[in-house]
């Protein structure tokens, strides 16, 4: 494969140069020893899937839904960033997808770039970031291979996967809770040097150690969103279910909604999942969720064509809910698809529920009627992310094989444009990975008795 070659200021093309060979040959050694990685050269250059600051103008002009993501998203061979003082530089094995990295291609809410540039504002550590291309991917399962000073926490020869929280290290308010930080920044999404790439580059307070048990691939699907139901779910900071609480749950074979599922069960709750599909409703039972409603086959629309809620449709599904939750209303409503749904959310939840929401992938401009909110004393929780100690805390159920990954596709950083369509047009469940280093499937796996005990079955449902 030709591409672009980066190097301010000409482009031009060559085939991309492979210098990684040895480091690579290290990692697929199984070699953990730090004086081992520190005796090998890291390559000058690297692969990477990036967005060009010079493509946004003629994006701009086009409406969104019309944007191909071809004539934004470009492979190139681009400068390895070099890590500084607190830093650490991974070598990405495997990149997880998320719908950011659909936003990012879209140039939406807002330029990626004006993101890069508030970003370099913030500290002057992060001008660095503020370049004509961005690296972008919030997901990344690698090694570390190089550490800044002052890096105390892993060594080169680590095994790990990476939390995209990055917060400002003079914060107050991030000592009480790091989504508080007002410039709280989602890497390699406002932030450059993200995973779709050879090499990535993080803060000391991004890593967390890879499940030993899982393949680089299945490592790098899950950081983001397992983080994120954590803290919608279990957290202080979130709905915090109690046992024997219900829980409706949209888009339940997504990558959010089918670690929800996996949530509630294991807390004691009674998972019921919203699907659109009946193959998805098959998934949503195989996951444990017993209760399912495959709301095409219903034919619910909650929203009129004027934008405002669809009361006959919402009293429907309302009563199909209770049917299938023991004559009970969901004390909890796991919100993440936006205007479509939400005035829906917010009317069926339990007197005293709450709505927790992280997000809304259907449109962010939402309608409903206040008063099933106010008169029914209801709650909307925003949640964004989590904090670096729920993300360990989130990593740890993985790693104790307590949660495990859903992933269904797998592409090659070379083909990883087709993977992003394919999450554009909702043509996949669970979650999308992509092999950066790795050179194949089902690498990096270290602790295969600890897969027997979980079962293939279960590891694989998604993709099976």
């Amino acid at each position: 494969m030709t591409m672009l070659i980066l190097d301010a200021p000409t482009i031009h093309t060559r085939p991309p140069a492979r210098e990684v060979g040895p480091l690579l040959d290290l990692i697929l050694s199984g070699e953990t020893k730090s004086d081992h990685y520190a005796s090998l050269p890291v390559p000058r250059r690297m692969r990477a899937l990036i967005l060009r600051r010079e493509d946004e103008e003629a994006l701009r002009r086009i409406p969104v839904e019309a944007r191909a993501l071809s004539r934004s998203l470009h492979h190139a061979e681009v400068a390895t960033p070099e890590p500084d003082a607190g830093e650490v530089l991974v070598a990405v094995m495997a990149a997880g997808l998320n719908f950011n990295t659909i936003w990012s291609a879209l140039h939406e809410p807002m330029s990626p770039f004006r993101y890069l540039s508030q970003f370099a504002q913030i500290e002057p550590g992060n001008a660095k970031h503020n370049l004509d291309y961005q690296i972008i991917g919030s997901d990344a399962a690698g090694v570390v291979v190089r550490v800044g000073p002052g890096v105390y926490n892993c060594r080169p020869g680590d095994r790990v996967v990476i939390h995209p929280g990055v917060i400002s290290g003079t914060s107050v308010a991030a000592y009480r809770d790091a989504l508080h930080d007002p410039d709280i920044k989602a890497w390699g999404f406002e932030t450059n040097f993200g995973g779709l790439a050879e090499f990535c580059l993080v803060r000391a307070n991004q890593i967390l150690p890879k499940p030993a048990h899982l393949s680089w691939e299945e490592a790098a699907s899950l950081p983001l969103v397992n983080e994120t139901v954590y803290r919608m779910l279990i957290s202080e900071n979130g709905a915090r279910i109690r046992l024997g609480e219900s829980v409706l749950i949209w888009g339940a074979t997504g990558g959010l909604g089918s670690l929800a599922i996996q949530y509630v069960l294991r807390a004691g709750g009674h998972p019921i999942g919203v699907v659109s599909s009946r193959e998805k409703a098959r998934l949503a039972r195989a996951l444990g969720c017993e209760a399912v409603i495959d709301r095409s086959a219903e034919g619910y629309v909650f929203t009129g064509p004027d934008g405002r809620p669809n009361m006959r449709d919402m009293l429907r599904f309302r009563k199909k809910v209770k049917a299938l939750n023991h004559g009970r209303e969901p004390e909890i409503v796991f919100e993440h698809t936006g205007r479509e749904t939400f005035a829906a959310s917010v009317f069926v939840a339990a007197h005293g529920g709450r709505v927790v929401t992280c997000g809304s992938t259907s449109g962010y401009e939402h309608s409903y009627d206040n008063r099933y909110l106010w008169m029914h004393v209801k709650s909307i929780i925003g949640s964004h992310g989590a904090t670096y100690h729920e993300a360990w805390k989130a990593n740890d159920l993985v790693c104790q094989g307590v949660i495990t990954p859903v992933l269904s596709r797998t592409y090659p950083l070379s083909d990883a444009i087709a993977g992003v369509e394919c999450m554009r047009g909702n043509r996949h469940v669970g979650k999308i990975s992509v092999l950066c280093l790795a050179p194949r499937e089902g690498l990096g796996i270290e602790r295969p008795e600890m897969r027997v005990r979980i079962g293939e079955d279960r590891l694989s449902l998604f993709s099976a």
